[in-house]
């Protein structure tokens, strides 16, 4: 168990970076995420997980949620609340992983005699849980940086030093550091999708989206409506690695070259935050105009790009991601 959570919370980290939560502009504003066997929904003022235990019964996790900037409207402006929220996902994007993996895996009807058998007191209990969720998220980060920001450069670098073309053009050499980030994101994607466990968890992000779609068109969610709808939506977070690519490309040609690979490396750390959150502001902007005939282009390779993050869920599945929405409409309607 614990290296399953590691793993999942590592998963969580590396496709948080680049999948923030985008809220349509519709009645109660939903986004989603999937998690392991579920699916967890975001309403404004609620966050409710749906997840299907080893007994086959939907169990539902429902809090009040409120984000960083709906308490502290201050910091609501452009570019800093990009940045806010992409580590504000992270965060409770991988407890509610950590959450799902709990009921889906461990099986809720142990005998009570087992669980008397542990000695070690509930506070130190708990203090090793937050212990190990810290951890978690801080393997996953590194994991994360090292993947899609340390490995590429390297890459590139060592290409600069041999290829004349990419030393002498700091454009190309950065269109080629970008091409590399997706690369390797894609292949991990990838490779992902070719393991079982992980395509479930592709499939319940299908889920969440036919649940979304169901509930934007205003028919009634029920599983023989939503398993009709398409698993491709246009607000899905996976926007976000395109565009990331695209304005990082720009970003970092601006920035000077720096003489070592570690300088440039760092440099590039530090400018992280502000492509984050221009990211995130150009995709409010193509959620906001998508039916536009000059954004619908620009949204294409997102949408191309969810064959691989998403699966075609089954009827159960699709039920549990109905399940999550229906929580969360419920909470905001109260």
């Amino acid at each position: 168990m614990f290296f399953h959570k590691l793993f999942v919370s590592t998963l969580n980290w590396a496709i948080a970076m680049v999948e923030p939560d985008i809220q349509p502009e519709i009645d109660f504003a939903v986004g989603g995420q999937a998690v392991i066997e579920g699916v967890m929904m975001r309403s404004p003022k609620s966050m409710t997980i749906a997840v299907r235990n080893p007994q086959g019964q939907i169990v539902v996790k429902r809090d009040h949620y409120q984000t960083i900037c709906q308490r502290y409207p201050k910091l609501d402006i452009p570019i800093v609340r990009g940045v806010i929220n992409l580590f504000e996902m992270m965060f409770i994007g991988s407890k509610a992983i950590n959450w799902s993996a709990e009921k889906s895996i461990i099986d809720e009807e142990t005998p009570k005699k087992q669980k008397k058998k542990s000695k070690v007191p509930a506070i130190f209990s708990k203090i090793l849980e937050g212990l190990f969720f810290v951890f978690s998220l801080a393997v996953g980060l590194a994991f994360s940086l090292f993947l899609f920001k340390f490995l590429p450069l390297g890459i590139t670098s060592f290409l600069d030093a041999h290829v004349s073309l990419i030393h002498n053009n700091f454009f190309i050499f950065n269109l080629v550091d970008g091409l590399l980030k997706a690369t390797i994101f894609l292949s991990y994607i990838y490779i992902l999708s070719l393991i079982p466990s992980f395509r479930r968890v592709f499939e319940y992000h299908g889920s969440e989206h036919k649940s979304i779609f169901t509930y934007e068109k205003k028919k009634e969610l029920i599983p023989e409506n939503a398993i009709k709808q398409s698993r491709f939506h246009p607000r899905c977070g996976t926007s976000f690695i395109i565009i990331v690519f695209a304005i990082s490309v720009l970003a970092y040609t601006i920035v000077p070259k720096q003489e070592t690979f570690l300088a440039n490396f760092a440099l590039r750390l530090t400018f992280l935050p502000l492509i984050a959150g221009l990211s995130y502001e150009a995709l409010k902007i193509s959620a906001k105009y998508q039916d536009s005939w000059f954004i619908k282009p620009l949204i294409a390779p997102g949408l191309a790009f969810q064959r691989l993050t998403t699966q075609e869920p089954d009827a159960k599945q699709v039920e549990v991601g109905l399940q999550s929405l229906k929580a969360a409409l419920a909470m905001e309607k109260a």
